[in-house]
């Protein structure tokens, strides 16, 4: 594991590195945000650049400025996706595909930017589809419109929006659309009740497998 500063108009960013081990041949990269509320300790994001790395994949955890100065609270999302931009040329120096990632507002950014920036695809954790008891402000726009392959990770307890409120894939989303998978009982960070029929770990895993399978079929393409 090793972390690099990039400077962006936003400010100072922070990429920490989870590479495979050597011996391991690296596929491609997959760069993972934070949400509004929270850093790179978020338990998903924890538990991928655990689980990918043997699987070659180099998973790049990012910190976007505004974290990194130490605020409480993120900026406006167009300077979200001002620090994410500036920040890409170091995630693609290496010249492997990169995955743009994040988790909840960082889903969004993502989304926004994968096709300008050359994505290989997104991988959105816990996409906020509307603010919790808001069905009406609907972001669906931003995923359908991400313009590459999408693997949305959903809690099927998440009140920004269970994988039921979801659009169906006919709905607009262009090359190839956007995948589905349901993390069973977890809310918006992947947390599972004690009442769950699941463990945490079990959310988990089942997180980390179907990330697994889906990354390996992106690095196939």
């Amino acid at each position: 594991m090793q972390s690099e500063i990039v400077d962006t108009p936003a400010g100072d960013a922070r990429i920490t590195w989870h590479p495979p081990k050597k011996g391991t041949a690296t596929r491609l990269v997959l760069a993972v945000s934070h949400g509004a509320g929270g850093g790179i300790e978020a338990r998903d994001l924890q538990a991928l650049a655990a689980a990918l790395p043997p699987l070659g994949v180099s998973v790049a955890l990012v910190e976007q400025p505004w974290r990194v100065a130490g605020k409480k609270l993120a900026p406006a999302p167009k300077t979200l996706d001002t620090g994410w931009r500036a920040l890409w040329p170091a995630l693609a120096k290496r010249g492997l595909p990169v995955v743009a990632g994040g988790r909840s507002a960082g889903a969004r950014v993502a989304c926004r930017t994968a096709h300008e920036l050359g994505a290989h695809a997104v991988l959105a954790l816990s996409f906020p589809l509307h603010p919790p008891g808001r069905p009406e402000k609907s972001r669906a726009d931003e995923l359908l419109g991400a313009g590459v392959p999408t693997l949305v990770v959903q809690g099927g307890n998440d009140p920004f929006g269970k994988p039921a409120e979801f659009p169906a894939v006919s709905d607009g989303a262009p090359d190839g659309g956007y995948e589905l998978l349901e993390v069973p009982y977890a809310d918006h960070s992947f947390t599972v009740p004690k009442r769950a029929t699941i463990t945490q770990d079990e959310a988990l895993t089942v997180l980390t497998d179907g990330v697994g399978k889906w990354i390996r079929s992106q690095s196939a393409r």
